[in-house]
């Protein structure tokens, strides 16, 4: 699977998230200050061109991270057809799989431990988008509100 992934600073936790997508054996496409020649850092940018890679299928989802999460979540939700989900723990990444058909993960720099990331990436990767015909009619309803914009 092609990942998107871009954040407005380098650290510890954006170079383990690296290193466990590339264990996974993910192809990884970078943005902002992962990226080595991406002028472009600052987190609005960098959020915005990975949920542009994702969909335009460039990548088949994303990873974004900034400080708290709040503002990366914002800017890629602001790409029509992204849905970002900041998730702080592996059960809350599992309701945006599911329920939401999150395509972008949001990872906060500031409260995101190594550990968390890892039990987040288990459950965003293993969990299924719903298909149930109540869940999709949500979905469904998500996207006509991308079309009143």
């Amino acid at each position: 699977m092609k990942i998107a992934i871009g954040s407005d600073e380098r650290t510890n936790l954006t170079d383990r998230v690296l290193e466990e997508l590339k264990q996974r054996g993910h192809e990884v496409i970078l943005f902002g200050s992962l990226a080595e020649n991406d002028p472009e850092i600052d987190w609005p940018v960098s959020c915005s061109k990975v949920a542009s890679a994702v969909v335009t299928q460039k990548a088949d989802e994303g990873i974004v991270f900034c400080w708290t999460g709040t503002g990366a979540s914002i800017a890629a939700n602001k790409v029509s057809g992204i849905r970002a989900a900041l998730c702080h723990d592996a059960e809350t990444a599992r309701g945006a799989r599911i329920w939401n058909h999150a395509n972008v993960l949001v990872l906060s720099l500031r409260a995101t431990t190594e550990a968390i990331a890892k039990e987040i990436l288990d459950t965003w990767f293993s969990t299924p988008f719903s298909e149930d015909e109540w869940n999709l009619l949500q979905i469904k309803r998500i996207k006509q509100l991308e079309e009143k914009v």
